[in-house]
C-alpha cells in the first residue's frame, strides 16, 4: 500500500475512545516522518501539542496523545467548583494503585487500555492500514508515565503483532522496531515488556532523560532498559529532578537524537 500523508478525518473515528491533537508541518505534503507524544499524569494532550509547535521539527507530523482515563477530582484536590468541570487532567494506567512500597500512585499500574488504543487504533488501523506508514516512520516521545508507555510500545513490538492489508487482502508483520523513542522520567513498566520466549532485543533506539537525583530512571531501571533494547543511550542532566526540560543544554540531546534518527541513522 502507498504512503500518503495522514488528514485530519483519518483520526475522526478515534473518539471519545482516544482524542489527539495534530500539528501538521507547515507544508503538509513535506511529510517524512511522524513523531507521537505522550503526557505526563495528570496533563492532557494540549501541553505537548505546544511542546511539538515550539520544536518544530522539519517534515514532521506530531500526534499529541490526551491520556485514555480522566484522574479522579478528588486526587487533584480542586475546590468543588472547578471539579464540576470537564476535567484537564489524565492518566495512562489501568488503575490507580498506591504502591505498597511507597505509598505514592503506583508507577506500573498497566496499560493494557492505552497500549490497545495506541498501538491497535492510532498506530496498527490509522497510521498503518490506513495510510500506508510503517512503525519505523514513527518516532515515540513520553514524559513520566507518558514515557514509561512510550517504552513500554517500543518493547511490545517484539512480539510481531500481524497488521492485514484490506486493500490487497494480504497479511503483513508490524514493523519490529519505532525511529526511536524518548522517554523523560519514565522507566519501562514490567508490565508491558514482551513475554515471548526466545526473542531478541528491542530494536527501537532509546533516548533515556533523567535529573542526577531520580527515583524512576535510577541504575536498576537504566540497566532493565539495556537488557531489554539493542540501542540505549542515557542523558543524566545536572539537575535533581525529572522534569521537563527548560533550557538548550537540557533540549540539546534530545533534538541532536531527533535529528540522527530523522536522517535514518
Amino acid at each position: 500500500m502507498p504512503t500518503r500523508i495522514p488528514k485530519p478525518e483519518d483520526f475522526e473515528h478515534l473518539p471519545p475512545s482516544l482524542h489527539t491533537s495534530l500539528i501538521f508541518p507547515e507544508v503538509p505534503e513535506t511529510t517524512t516522518a511522524i513523531l507521537i507524544l505522550f503526557h505526563g499524569l495528570g496533563d492532557s494532550e494540549a501541553s505537548f501539542a505546544t511542546f511539538a509547535k515550539n520544536i518544530n521539527l522539519p517534515g514532521v507530523l506530531a500526534i499529541s496523545v490526551r491520556g485514555v482515563s480522566p484522574l479522579p477530582p478528588s486526587l487533584l484536590g480542586l475546590p468543588p467548583a472547578e471539579a464540576a468541570q470537564p476535567t484537564r487532567h489524565f492518566h495512562w494506567g489501568d488503575d490507580l494503585a498506591l504502591s505498597p512500597a511507597t505509598g505514592d500512585l503506583d508507577p506500573d499500574p498497566g496499560f493494557t487500555k492505552a497500549e490497545s488504543l495506541v498501538l491497535g487504533k492510532l498506530i496498527r488501523e490509522t497510521l498503518v492500514e490506513k495510510c500506508g506508514w510503517e512503525t519505523n516512520d514513527i518516532l515515540l516521545f513520553g514524559f513520566g508515565q507518558g514515557g514509561s508507555l512510550a517504552l513500554g510500545l517500543a518493547s511490545k513490538l517484539c512480539e510481531g503483532e500481524k497488521v492485514v492489508d484490506v486493500t490487497e487482502g494480504n497479511e503483513a508483520v508490524l514493523g519490529a522496531a519505532f525511529k526511536g523513542v524518548v522517554s523523560i522520567g519514565g522507566p519501562l513498566p514490567s508490565s508491558m515488556i514482551s513475554t515471548v520466549s526466545a526473542r531478541e532485543k528491542a530494536r527501537t533506539p532509546v533516548l533515556a532523560c533523567h535529573g542526577r537525583s531520580s527515583e524512576t530512571l535510577d541504575e536498576d531501571a537504566i540497566d532493565l532498559l539495556k537488557r531489554e533494547f539493542v540501542d540505549v543511550r542515557e542523558v543524566k542532566w545536572r539537575k535533581n529532578d525529572d522534569g521537563m526540560p527548560q533550557n538548550r543544554d537540557e533540549m540539546l540531546p534530545i533534538m541532536q537524537f531527533f535529528a540522527e534518527r530523522l536522517r535514518g541513522w
